[in-house]
């Protein structure tokens, strides 16, 4: 996932996907979107100051390494004034959207020195404040810039070219595929973004979801958005909806990463915080989990049952071998015990240590179907 900040490519499911069993060391890496154009610029650039067809193209990536991205196609445009290069996206065995597909960037010269960016078809456009590049900037973002910046700099002077380029970078299908992703509710219209700021795509990276997280609050934020609503997932993002009439930038896709958005609002704070969520993913949440992903661990139903203070022995040892967590919340109202109530008041308290005092915080506890359970704007425990 090395390759998701800025748009989280994985927003059809908003949960982080579990990686395969075994050593997660022996994935293989891939390449960002970046690192791709990079090598697609710079086989443009060959071909058109020097007429030189590559292969292959070399990369001095961030952090020290290098590494050989193989060419996949290419063609001279605009009666020789322009080649366009095509690489294909390697994500290694990370499951990215992008995976296969053919990046492709067009080079020409530019009299004056200093390289233009220009949105290709596939890649899109930011309208949205609060990202890091401009109003109306294409969304390749600062590290796939500045590494194509650099090896056309290099290359420019290894052909002892002295001019500037216009570097138009785009996706096949890259349109379709952004449907998948966070773009158009971060405001990234019409396509995809360039990403990366390694070069390097690691399977599974939990990091990259996180900055896409951060990135969401970011622009909520600079647009003056005073109440977001944090969700684990689609039914508790459609209830946030119903509840809240929230505008899209404000529903922050949280999946299992609930500490991911608690200790970024602690240093960058907003006015209201809403946190959706099921009964079983909120009942670890309660217990001070930060990290809700079933590989983390499972439902403490003996934490559960200890919330039933005045039931008697029997139901609580009904309810610590439950199978399911709204299995015990069934034992519990059957018993006339408000096990949700005291689970939402619960995680509250747990949530309210990670913010500023001056966010107001409501917790929202549904079922499966989205049914509303419970609500907490306040963490004392209900009788």
């Amino acid at each position: 996932m090395g390759d998701h900040p800025g748009d989280g490519r994985r927003r059809a499911s908003m949960k982080q996907p579990a990686a395969p069993t075994g050593d997660i060391k022996r994935l293989r890496t891939g390449w960002t979107t970046g690192a791709t154009a990079t090598a697609a610029a710079v086989a443009s650039a060959y071909r058109l100051l020097a007429n030189e067809a590559l292969s292959q193209v070399h990369l001095w990536l961030p952090k020290n390494r290098e590494t050989d991205l193989a060419v996949h196609d290419q063609r001279v445009c605009d009666d020789g004034t322009t080649v366009e290069t095509g690489c294909i996206k390697d994500a290694g065995d990370d499951p990215d959207a992008t995976h296969g597909a053919r990046v492709w960037v067009r080079v020409a010269r530019r009299n004056a020195p200093g390289v233009i960016f220009h949105a290709g078809a596939g890649v899109g456009t930011v309208t949205r404040d609060g990202l890091a590049l401009p109003v109306g900037e294409p969304a390749i973002n600062p590290m796939p810039r500045r590494m194509i910046v650099e090896h056309l700099a290099r290359a420019a002077t290894h052909l002892d070219y002295h001019g500037g380029f216009d570097v138009t970078v785009g996706i096949d299908d890259g349109a379709r595929i952004a449907e998948k992703t966070m773009n158009a509710r971060l405001g990234i219209l019409g396509g995809l973004s360039i990403l990366g700021t390694t070069g390097v795509v690691r399977p599974f990276s939990c990091a990259a979801y996180i900055a896409s997280i951060h990135q969401a609050i970011d622009v909520a934020r600079a647009n003056a958005v005073p109440h977001l609503a944090a969700c684990t997932g689609a039914t508790s993002e459609r209830v946030a909806q119903e509840l809240f009439a929230l505008p899209d930038m404000a529903l922050i896709e949280m999946g299992d990463f609930a500490g991911a958005v608690l200790k970024y609002l602690r240093r960058h704070p907003v006015e209201r915080l809403s946190l959706v969520g099921g009964f079983g993913k909120f009942s670890k949440l309660a217990t001070g989990r930060l990290d809700l992903h079933s590989r983390r661990g499972g439902i403490d139903f003996d934490w559960l049952a200890g919330l039933a203070t005045e039931a008697d022995t029997a139901t609580r040892d009904a309810m610590r071998v439950a199978n399911t967590s709204l299995a015990a919340l069934a034992i519990a109202r059957h018993a006339g015990i408000p096990l949700a109530e005291r689970v939402a008041a619960a995680v509250w308290q747990v949530a309210a240590r990670y913010l500023p005092a001056t966010t107001a915080l409501e917790i929202v506890l549904i079922d499966k179907p989205g049914n509303v359970l419970a609500r907490a704007s306040r963490g004392e425990m209900p009788g």
